[in-house]
Formats: C-alpha cells, structure tokens, sequence
C-alpha cells in the first residue's frame, strides 16, 4: 500500500510538473509572437478593447493647469502661447492631423473629427481678450461633451503678449452652461460665431500662421499640416499608417496629399471616384486655381485624375520642387519648422516648402488620397486690406532665400 501510495503521488508530481511546462511553453510562444507582431497584435487587441479615455474630471484639471501657468510668451515677444489646453496619448509611429484657426473657424472642427480617425492637434488664435474668453469655455464645454475631442484631439491657445486667457468659470458664458451634448456645443458656435478668414479679423493684429502650425505639430513625428477647412478624403488616416508601418524607407520623403477646392460644401466628396465626377462638371478643380495656379500646378493635376483606381494607398510619382509650390504633404524626422517671421496671407507655406527642398526632401504624389478646400477661392475675396503685409512677406521671402544658402551651404539644392 505504502509503495502504491508513492507511485500515485509521484504520479500526481510529474502530471504537475508537464502541466506546468506546458504553461511555461504557451507563454514563451506568447512572447515571441508578441515580438515578432507585436504591433499588428497590439493593433487588432485595442480595436475591439480600445483603451478607456481620460475622465471629464482629468481632462478639466489638464485645461485648469495649462491656464494657470499665464503661458509662455513667442520668440518675438508679440504673443501668449498656452501649450496642451486639451492633451491626447499618441503613437510616436501615428500620423497626426495638425491644423490652425481662429476662434470662429474652430466649427470647421467637428468635420475633421468625423473624416480624420486618428489624433488631430489644434492651434487656436484668439485675437482680442473677449476671444481668449470664448476659446477657454469652449475648451471646457468640448471636452465635458465630447468624447472624441478627449480621446483624440490636443488643443493650444494663442493669444496677443498683452492679454492672458483665465480659467473659464462653468457658468460663463451663461448659454454655454446649458449645454448638454457635443452636437449642442458645435450648435451654439455656429451660432455665436463670426467664421471667415483667419488672416481677415478686423482688428490690428497679425495672425501668426506659422507659429501656430509649429504649435500644432510639435511633437509629432509624422504629421499632415493643413487649414481648418479641409476636409480629408475618407480613410486617408488609417491608409497612412498602413503604408508608413510596412516600410521605414519614407525618411526624407514629402508624401504630397493632393488639394482641391469645391464650390459647395453641402456634400464633401469621401473618395476618388466621387472627387472625379464633380471634377468633371466643374464643382471640384485644383486648389488655388482662380487664385495663385503656379502654387499648386507642380503636383501634375492631370496626371493624377487620371491614374488607374487601386485599393491601396501608395506614391505614384515624384515631382521635382519648383518656386512657388506650396504641396500639403505627410513627413516624418527633421522636417523643417515654419518660420514664425511670416504672418497673415503671403510666402508662410511657400517658404517651408522651399527649405523642405533644400533640406533634401523628396517630393511623391500619393495615388489615392486628397484634401478638400470648402469653397472656391477667389481673389476679389481675398484680403484687400492686407497688402501691404503680403509686400512685407514678398521681401522677407527673398530675404529667406538667401539664409538658406548660409543655413545649407553643401546642399546643390537652391529655391
């Protein structure tokens, strides 16, 4: 009995033991498939257990702190900058969508949420104290009743050195406090808000472009710069981050995003095939087109309607860089800053294209995706009353120029 017993129990220790090695087994393939997919599995994992958001209660106490610091002021002293009013958690391998607009454009936003699946990070301009007012309420009305602008969207004010934007008191706004939905919110900026051009105010301060779109994507590794209203085509987000994750051969490339403008923007074209149809009847044409035709024409318009329809998001051809196009583009790595000395309307894109150049960065089409602009520019619309800056930046521009020679003194690239 007593050798029975010992042979049931060292029974029972080996049965142990192979279980537990078999454990120790299915972990160790667990980790290295965790290795070798890491990021694949990772992906799939968090799109059906997404990651909870930030609480109201943790999102209001970043927006109270980031107020309370008075800000910090611009490198030329004339502005108040408050950086990560609203913050989000980013992928450093993400693509972010960063854009800019004064307290009225900011409407445009709820579009870019919509279109935009990943991380978008917003500059707001606010250029009279009143504003700075508006733009901290509606800070905390967006994040208290939207979701997404907590999950997804980083916001940072600017505002003139004089003025310093105050923690906004949940009753004040009077109409905003009665809010209860991110619908309502978008709802009552339409209705208090005045939207336009950025550059247009109406008051004697410049609204500084550059620095806000350095603001917006600082921090960022890839990144797609644009103005707030465009509208990106439909997946153009998750079909970027397909293509930059299966390859890391894009470094000193400028992925171009073709841009174009509609004459109406009840109905935003989602894909190529609808861009196409309006393209055809005249609704859809080249951004800038009526306006400055030389700043886009680089990108090759024909061409690019008329490539053969694919699935997947790629390049389809390179284009030399030529004064004065000024591309929307996707970029990773030492991208270049804007530089901040050019405000309102004139040279502030053109001139960061053209050190991107100089830089050694390459220009591809990509074959699938594209920006709409709402609405046809027009020049008898366009800033009357701010020529004499657009002459100052026409200066500056030549000016620019020839820094770069002293900034890139081995490159053969010129502007």
């Amino acid at each position: 009995m007593q050798m029975s017993y010992a042979i049931r129990c060292a029974f029972y220790q080996l049965l142990l033991a192979a279980l537990m090695l078999v454990a120790m087994l299915q972990l160790l393939y667990l980790s290295l498939l965790s290795g070798l997919h890491g990021q694949e599995e990772q992906d799939q994992y968090f799109e059906f257990f997404p990651p909870s958001p930030r609480s109201v209660d943790q999102v209001k106490a970043q927006l109270r702190t980031a107020l309370a610091s008075g800000g910090v002021l611009d490198s030329s002293g004339d502005y108040r900058v408050y950086r990560g009013l609203l913050k989000t958690t980013m992928d450093p391998s993400d693509v972010i969508l960063a854009t800019h607009a004064s307290v009225d454009n900011l409407l445009h936003l709820s579009g870019l949420l919509e279109r935009w699946e990943g991380p978008l990070s917003v500059s707001v301009f606010a250029a009279t104290k009143e504003e700075a007012q508006l733009a901290t309420v509606l800070a905390y009305a967006l994040s208290s009743h939207c979701p997404d602008m907590r999950a997804r969207v980083a916001m940072h004010l600017v505002c003139p050195s004089r003025y310093e934007a105050a923690v906004p008191d949940p009753r004040e706004p009077g109409e905003f406090a009665l809010l209860r939905s991110c619908q309502e919110v978008f709802d009552k900026l339409a209705k208090v808000a005045q939207p336009g051009i950025n550059y247009a105010l109406g008051t004697n301060v410049s609204y500084p472009n550059n620095l806000l779109r350095n603001l917006a994507r600082e921090g960022a590794n890839y990144a797609l710069v644009i103005d707030m209203d465009m509208v990106p085509s439909e997946g153009l987000w998750r079909g970027l981050r397909e293509m930059l994750d299966q390859s890391n051969q894009w470094g000193g490339t400028a992925l171009v995003v073709p841009a174009f403008e509609i004459r109406r923007a009840r109905r935003m074209p989602m894909n190529k095939a609808e861009l196409l149809q309006l393209y055809q009847v005249g609704e859809v044409r080249p951004f800038y087109y009526g306006l400055c035709t030389p700043c886009q024409a680089p990108t090759n318009y024909s061409r690019w309607v008329n490539l053969p329809e694919e699935s997947l998001l790629r390049p389809a051809y390179v284009v030399p860089w030529q004064d004065p196009w000024e591309p929307f583009y996707v970029a990773g790595g030492k991208v270049p800053s804007f530089d901040e000395r050019f405000r309102q309307y004139g040279f502030n894109r053109i001139s960061q294209a053209c050190e991107l150049h100089v830089a050694g960065f390459d220009f591809e089409v990509l074959n699938e995706g594209f920006l709409v602009h709402k609405g046809f520019k027009e020049a008898l619309k366009f800033h009357p009353q701010k020529e004499a800056e657009n002459q100052h930046n026409k200066i500056l521009y030549r000016q620019f120029k020839q820094e770069l020679k002293t900034k890139y003194p081995n490159s053969p690239r010129r502007c």
